[in-house]
């Protein structure tokens, strides 16, 4: 996009904005088993983009650095076998509202201070993606199409391991780890800490990540030497 030509005037940004925020939706929603399939864990770092032509596409990030536009959430793809299909795509809709919001707003930095006030609130007219994928979740449950699947949570590894900058955790020391990362949220779908969970912490960053969301298993985190979470590794990349 040329920044030139970039929508300008409050009513085009909010036009642009509406037109990605359809696009998302309908992946989300109309389209969700042909984004399901796209999503795939096996290969690289996938981001979920909005067109302002109504459109939706998943792909790499861009080239470039820094990106002419705001980048979506890194890495989709990675949590998508690792958590409930439902939770998954809250995951990506809330995702998906904050790179709206960063898309609308980076265009109208040159706005003043009640043209930006009158952008948020031509926005937040509309429900978030989130409530609308949350609320055709609940009419789903509802008619009981989906009351088989209702909160379960599935562990994800049943070893009771932590991985702490790419060494394995002495068992006598969970105790301790539960009380040090109760609040650790894992960077990829979000989901908190539990002992009963392999984690994995990124060298560079410093995150944590379940094992599986980042397909790192106990015996490939023995081998490893300093770990790069996707995200990390995808910088390096690009730079």
């Amino acid at each position: 996009m040329d920044l030139g030509s970039a929508p300008r005037t409050v009513e085009d940004i909010f036009k642009d904005y509406s037109g990605r925020r359809a696009g998302i939706v309908r992946a989300l929603t109309h389209d969700v088993d042909e984004f399901y399939a796209q999503c795939d864990p096996d290969r690289e770092n996938l981001c979920l983009y909005g067109h302002s032509n109504d459109s939706w596409e998943v792909n790499l990030p861009a080239e470039e650095v820094p990106p002419e536009l705001p980048e979506p959430a890194l890495g989709i793809n990675f949590a998508r076998d690792g958590m409930e299909r439902r939770d998954w795509l809250s995951l990506i809709a809330m995702h998906s509202d904050s790179w709206l919001l960063s898309v609308a707003f980076y265009l109208g930095a040159r706005l003043n201070r009640n043209d930006r006030k009158r952008l948020f609130s031509m926005i937040n007219e509309h429900p978030t993606v989130f409530e609308v994928v949350s609320d055709r979740r609940q009419s789903r449950e509802k008619s009981g199409i989906d009351s088989g699947s209702k909160s379960k949570l599935s562990k994800r590894s049943s070893d009771g391991q932590i991985k702490s900058n790419s060494k394995i955790a002495d068992e006598g020391g969970y105790d301790e780890d539960d009380d040090e990362h109760s609040e650790t949220l894992c960077g990829a779908c979000g989901g908190s800490y539990s002992a009963d969970e392999f984690w994995i912490a990124c060298d560079v960053c410093e995150r944590w990540f379940h094992g599986k969301c980042v397909k790192v298993t106990p015996a490939k985190a023995e081998s490893i030497k300093q770990y790069k979470c996707p995200r990390c590794s995808s910088k390096k990349a690009r730079l």
